[in-house]
Parts: structure tokens; C-alpha cells; sequence
């Protein structure tokens, strides 16, 4: 998110010669991605534009005029051409003879499928007729932060017409829809040399003859807000000035990482939920001011900003000037109830005879002074643009206070939006959550075969991941490829010796305030090593202990530690061996080792299961694609253990298998996949082999 207190102008990044040769529903794509690359234009899935072009119809082959606009769920910054929903604009204008008026509105929502062009499947959002309805070839809605500043006032009016005179007209506060559609077009009618409106406590709307001339107006009256709110404000101290201590960045992050996981855990009982961190310096700045409580229990004012963030957020009760953490914890209870009571409360205040269920009741947002913003969500992406769009109303409230009194919504407005039977509707519509969908792993020896391939798998059912691996290099490439297959939301990479007390604690420290917390813990890192007995030195025995048996317990330390923090359980699975269980040749130093760990897993079970910790084993046995362990000397060693060559090996462990198959890194990650899983919700203690049969490693 950028800081926009220096007054800093948008840059035009119209390219004539790009844009020149484009189709007319391509130069819209291409204003719509320029404007939605900058988030002080708008942040991610706020705002719309569209464009009216003239285009060939596929029954009766006349040209016809179709809306182009951006669909519903879409955002402008990252919208490729099957985001824009298109419809006949003039079915769209003969939806005006179906209108029953503002009192059923929400049923012309119906209406709009019927006027799709070319059977496009995209859904058309509420804002449709709010761009069908402007008279005008191209529409940009944005939610700028220094324009919804003057949107959301008190004296919202007579700064429009201070900072635009007649260029720019004003509307008050409407619910999108179709009425507001016409009072759009009514506006246009009666001033056909405005250049734009701003809505009351909403944002701007602008709009031109080329898609040039919308995206450049659109540039120059959020640039015209910018300059004036920095001339305005410059020397006033923002908020009401600091009065709070902010802390020094380490101590921020080690006290985040201490709430996180407490919160997460008192606000999940219903869904898991992902957490984020932001204590970037406009966060910092709102928090550390006079007015930040008096300002945050005002609420959001643009709907798109509660929408993401519920109206008001959270204050937590801490004292940057005295820290004391236990002191905080131990009020959290009772400040997380008063919050979901109030939650209720004004649900039974606002609600209508078919408002949908109340929702989650729990904050969102988390301000603590002197550390930065805690922000919860079904994902991380949703947390991360939660914090994104929190930013945005800091950034309003900012300017808004500086020149006048910062308005929220109405609670009564701000509860139909939030609660609006037509948004509810569109989050039915929405895809039901992948089974591991707000869970939490940390996967040690991640950058390996059976670790990556672990990631994968747990990626793929909706869980977030970070990889612990002493190998950076490795730990790179594998972040690279999995945040490009999953997105960078929900990879994170942490070095990790497992040996080392300091940099285990590190890395569930850098896990909490990443994520949150802990769900899963895979306990992976892995080393072999092969001797007869009588040649096994001391340090091949320690080191093999160091981080097969003490890493391992290091490791379920810190995880137990966090776990039992959130109080909200976990799965640890231990990737041990077949070794483990059976005996084999010149390898006493790494099967001893593994065998310790089987041990350690039992005993952990037994402790884990008085707070809902589960843990489990699974054997794998000869994993050699992929794996590091396979690509040094062990290979060779091993090798020579049965009189072969190494590229013998893996044929050699196929044949000697009773299913005579060989066993992938996907093997074990499948069954580790079962273990952590709710599948597996009440199993603790087991060991599953995964070794394509090993009559000596049968565990009964």
C-alpha cells in the first residue's frame, strides 16, 4: 500500500502508440489496468470502468452499441478481457420501463442477465447502470483515497466546488443501483459540461468521449484532491498529533508475534482464519495519534472499504509506554466478547425482515498501539487486502479531518450494504472453501522432494505454507515455484538449522507473524549417513543425532509452544523411515536416530492430547526422485552396502518391495496429506509405512 501523505502526483502512463492500434474493448482493458496498477486510484477489486462500443451482433449482423463494464467480483488492476461482462445497451435502457421504483430496485438485478451480448458468461455487477445510464462513451468509477477524502466530510459539498467549481458536480449518498443509475444520468443532463461527480461518502466518477481523455481526466481530478489536501494539511499534525510511544521495529514484530496466534485462536472456533501483519508508517502515524479512537469507532465511510474490513475495528489495550503483554492477553477475552456483542447488537438494531443470518461477529481488523495492524481472514490474501483497504480509510480519515470532520456511514446505510440480500447472493455464489482453506503449515527440509512435494500437496487443498531449509538456495528456488503456481500470498521461506535452538525459535517467531499461528507442523529435515559400525566416528553418530533426534525435538517444541498458544489444536507429523523399524546394514547411526524419532512421536502424542494436538509418523522407505539426501554420497554408500552400482539402486528397492513398485516423494506426501487432515481428526500416535511393502517394517 503507498503512503500518499507527501502529496506525491499520479504519474500519466498513457502510451498513444501502444494504445493507438487497439480495439475499443482493448483500450479499455488497457485504462482499466493502468488505473488499477496504482492503489491510490483504487485498491484490488475496487471501482469500474467501462466503455459503449459498436459491435457486430451475432443473429441479425447489424451493428449494435454493447456496454462493455467490468463484471461482477472483478479487479481493474488484474482484469483480462473475459472480465468485463458486456450487454445491449438498448435493453439496458428498456429496463427504465420495468423500474417499479427505489423500493424494489434490487429486483432489476434479475433483469440483467437477459441483456447479455454474445451469451458472455461473465455476471454483470450492481454498478451496471450506473455506467449504462451515463451518457457518455467511457466511465471510470474509482475509489481514490484523497477524492473519497472529500467524499466523506462533513462539508463534502462545498469542498467539491472549492477544489472543481462546476467541473466536477457532486451527489449525496446512495446505495449502488439502478436508482443511483439514474440519478447519474439525470446529473449529466442537467450539467453537460461536467467533467465527473463524486459521490457522497462513496468516490468518483469520471468519464470522456476516448478512452484517453476518461483515463486522463480520471488522473488529473484525483492529482487536483492530491495537491490541494497536501497544500491544505502541510504543517498541521495529522490526527490530532502523536500522543502514544510507536516501539522500535523488532520489539512491533516480537509483540505481534506474540498476539497473533492468541486472537487467532479466540476468533476461529467457527472458521480458521489466516493473519497479517502491517505496521507501515501510515499505520504507525494513525495509531500513535490523539483522535485514532475517536476517528476508528467513526467506521469506514466507501462501502467497499467495510465491506472488507466491518465498520470500525478493534483497538487493543496495550500501553507502548509500559509494555506488558500478559496484561493485554489477559483483557483480551473480555474486549473480543464486547466487540461480537456490539457486533450483534447492531445487527438487531438494523436488520430487515429479510436480512440474511448474521455473520462471523469477530473484528477484522486489530489496531495496537505502538506495534502496527492485526488483521484476520478466511485466507491470507483476504487478510492482506483487508489491511490494504483499512489503509485506504486511514488515508481518508486523514485528509478528511485535516480540512474538515471525517463522516462514516450512517450505521443504518453501512448495514445495508453489509448485509444487502444481493451481497449475500453473490458470497453464495462464491466457491466453497478447499478443505484445508485457512490452515497453517510449516514444513521443515521444505526445499527437498518429500518437502516440496508436501507443499504442493497442502497448497493445493487451500492451506498456507512456509518452507524451513538450511539450503537458501534451494529454499529460492522452491519459493519461486510454488508462489507461481499458488501465488505469493500463501509461500513463505525461512532458513532453518534445526540443530540451532535460536533459529527454531526464529523461524515459529517469523511463522507466527507471517500467518498468524500453526496448524500443521511436518517435521521433515532430513541427513543419512552409511558405515559399518566399527568405522562410525563420533561426529557421523552426533550429527545424526543432532538432527534426526534433537532437531525433531526442537522443532515439536516451538510447534507445541504455538499451538498450545492458539489453544485451538494442530497435526505434527514426523517423517521418519523405514529404518526406523527395520534393521539395516552399516546404517546404525541413521536408523537409531530415526528409531528416536518414531519414539519421540509416540510420547508427543501422548502429551498433545489433552489440547487437541494429533501426532503421527509416516514411513517412507527409498524415496529417491527429488531427494537430496539420494544425491549425495549416501547413494554411493548404500550402493556399496549391497554389492551394486548406484544407478542399480532404485530398481533394486523396487524389486525388493512386495507391491514391487517404487515409492515417490508424492507417496509420502499423500500420506502425510491423510495425517494432518480432518480425515484423520481422530487419529494420534500411528505410523503409516509408506515403502511399497516391507515385511520387516510391519508395525504389528
Amino acid at each position: 500500500m503507498l503512503d500518499t501523505r507527501d502529496g506525491t502526483r499520479l504519474a500519466n502512463l498513457w502510451d498513444e502508440a501502444k494504445a493507438q492500434s487497439m480495439s475499443e474493448p482493448e483500450r479499455l482493458l488497457y485504462r482499466s489496468n493502468l488505473l488499477g496498477s496504482d492503489k491510490r486510484i483504487t485498491n484490488y477489486g475496487g471501482g469500474n470502468t467501462s466503455a459503449k462500443a459498436m459491435e457486430r451482433d451475432p443473429l441479425i449482423g447489424d451493428e449494435v452499441e454493447v456496454l462493455w463494464v467490468k463484471g461482477s467480483g472483478g479487479d481493474v488492476g488484474t482484469i483480462g478481457m473475459d472480465g468485463f461482462a458486456t450487454l445491449y445497451m438498448d435493453k439496458l435502457q428498456a429496463l427504465k420501463g420495468l423500474y417499479r421504483g427505489v423500493e424494489h430496485e434490487d429486483e432489476m438485478v434479475g433483469y440483467l442477465p437477459h441483456c447479455t451480448f454474445n451469451l458472455n458468461p461473465r455476471a454483470a455487477s450492481i454498478d451496471t447502470p450506473l455506467h449504462a445510464f451515463v451518457p457518455k462513451k467511457h466511465v471510470d468509477h474509482m475509489h481514490p483515497d484523497a477524492v473519497i477524502a472529500i467524499a466523506a466530510a462533513k462539508d463534502s459539498r462545498e469542498l467539491t466546488r472549492k477544489i472543481y467549481g462546476s467541473e466536477i458536480g457532486w451527489l449525496p449518498w446512495k446505495r449502488p443501483g439502478f436508482e443511483l443509475g439514474l440519478w447519474l444520468e439525470k446529473f449529466c443532463q442537467d450539467n453537460p459540461d461536467a467533467r465527473g461527480v463524486v459521490l457522497e461518502s462513496h468516490g468518483l466518477f469520471t468519464w470522456g468521449d476516448t478512452a484517453r481523455e476518461c483515463y486522463e481526466t480520471t488522473v488529473e481530478i484525483i492529482n487536483r484532491a492530491i495537491e490541494w489536501f497536501a497544500a491544505e494539511s502541510e504543517g498541521k499534525p495529522a490526527f490530532g498529533g502523536p500522543v502514544r510511544k510507536t516501539l522500535a521495529e523488532a520489539e512491533r514484530q516480537a509483540i505481534a508475534a506474540r498476539l497473533m496466534p492468541i486472537i487467532r485462536g479466540k476468533i476461529s472456533s467457527s472458521q480458521f482464519k489466516v493473519g497479517h501483519f502491517d505496521d507501515q508508517p501510515a499505520v504507525l502515524e494513525f495509531i500513535a495519534a490523539r483522535d485514532m479512537e475517536k476517528l476508528a469507532a467513526l467506521g469506514t465511510s466507501c462501502p467497499d472499504h467495510f465491506l472488507r474490513t466491518k465498520i470500525s475495528p478493534l483497538v487493543i489495550d496495550f500501553d507502548p509506554e509500559k509494555p506488558d503483554i500478559d496484561k493485554t492477553v489477559a483483557r483480551l477475552d473480555a474486549a473480543l466478547e464486547a466487540y461480537r456483542q456490539g457486533h450483534a447488537a447492531y445487527y438487531e438494531r438494523c436488520k430487515e425482515p429479510d436480512s440474511p443470518p448474521m455473520r462471523d461477529p469477530n473484528a477484522v481488523v486489530y489496531l495496537v498501539p505502538g506495534v502496527g495492524m492485526l488483521t484476520f481472514a478466511k485466507d491470507k490474501a483476504t487478510a492482506r487486502i483487508s489491511a490494504e483497504f483499512y489503509v485506504n480509510a486511514i488515508n481518508v480519515m486523514r485528509g478528511a479531518s485535516s480540512v474538515s470532520s471525517y463522516m462514516g456511514l450512517p450505521e443504518k446505510e453501512a448495514f445495508d450494504i453489509e448485509y444487502w440480500v444481493l451481497e449475500e447472493a453473490k458470497l453464495q455464489r462464491m466457491p466453497k472453501p478447499r478443505p484445508l482453506a485457512g490452515r497453517v503449515a510449516l514444513i521443515t527440509g521444505g526445499a527437498g522432494g518429500i518437502g516440496k512435494a508436501t507443499a504442493e500437496r497442502l497448497l493445493a487443498d487451500g492451506a498456507c505454507v512456509m518452507l524451513a531449509d538450511i539450503d537458501e538456495t534451494a529454499l529460492e528456488a522452491a519459493e519461486a515455484e510454488l508462489s507461481g503456481r499458488h501465488s505469493a500470498d500463501v509461500v513463505r521461506t525461512v532458513r532453518l538449522d534445526v540443530t540451532s535452538e535460536s533459529e527454531t525459535a526464529d523461524a515459529f517467531t517469523a511463522m507466527a507473524r507471517e500467518y498468524g499461528g500453526l496448524d500443521i507442523l511436518v517435521s521433515n529435515a532430513g541427513i543419512s549417513s552409511s558405515a559399518p559400525i566399527d568405522e562410525t566416528d563420533l561426529a557421523m553418530w552426533n550429527r545424526n543425532m543432532d538432527i534426526l533426534s534433537t532437531g525433531y525435538f526442537l522443532v515439536a517444541r516451538e510447534g507445541f509452544r504455538l499451538m498450545k498458544a492458539q489453544a485451538n489444536g494442530g497435526s505434527i507429523v514426523f517423517v521418519a523411515s523405514k529404518n526406523g523399524l527395520a534393521a539395516s546394514p552399516n546404517a546404525a547411526a541413521y536408523c537409531t536416530a530415526k528409531a528416536a524419532e518414531i519414539h519421540l512421536a509416540r510420547c508427543l502424542a501422548l502429551e498433545g492430547a489433552e489440547f487437541g494436538i494429533r501426532v503421527n509418523t509416516v514411513n517412507p522407505d527409498a524415496v529417491l526422485r527429488g531427494s537430496k539426501i539420494w544425491s549425495s554420497e549416501w547413494r554411493e554408500q548404500r550402493a556399496a552396502a549391497y554389492n551394486m552400482s548406484p544407478d542399480e539402486l532404485e530398481e533394486h528397492y523396487r524389486k525388493r518391495s512386495l507391491l514391487k513398485r517404487s515409492v515417490l516423494p508424492e507417496d509420502i506426501a499423500e500420506a502425510i496429506y491423510f495425517f494432518v487432515s480432518d480425515m484423520a481428526a481422530k487419529s494420534t500416535g500411528n505410523i503409516v509405512n509408506v515403502d511399497a511393502g516391507n515385511a520387516q517394517s510391519f508395525t504389528r
